[in-house]
């Protein structure tokens, strides 16, 4: 399997710089990092990435439940969720928007490997 091209929207650098590791190490490139939902919106404009990691909790006044939501008006790539936050409301706000996956942190190198072989374009 080759790689796949993501974009990393997380508000915490150091785990921004974790998962963009966590990516690299196992094949795939990581298009941009940034932390907020308007920074990701304008990184969809300059990329075309396969997959979005995308946390919950960003700087700006977009959180990552309306930063997907934009992203699938705008037919944009496949959105997993990352986030600390598992409570029940959280969780069916985020998964009303049908993502790819919801994944807890912290996120293992197997996560990424399964979220990743789960991509339609990386199928087959």
């Amino acid at each position: 399997m080759s790689g796949c091209n993501v974009l990393v929207v997380e508000d915490e650098r150091i785990i921004s710089l974790a998962l963009a590791n966590m990516l690299r190490s196992l094949g795939h490139r990581v298009l941009d990092c940034v932390a907020s939902g308007e920074a990701a919106l304008r990184a969809l404009e300059l990329y075309r990435p396969d997959l979005v990691l995308l946390d919950i909790r960003l700087e700006g006044r977009l959180d990552g439940i309306a930063t997907a939501q934009l992203i699938r008006e705008r037919n944009g790539p496949p959105v997993a969720f990352t986030t600390a936050y598992t409570d029940a409301a959280t969780k069916n706000r985020a998964m009303a928007l049908a993502p790819l996956a919801f994944l807890a942190k912290p996120i293992s190198p197997a996560d990424i490997q399964t979220l990743v072989s789960s991509l339609p374009a990386m199928q087959g």
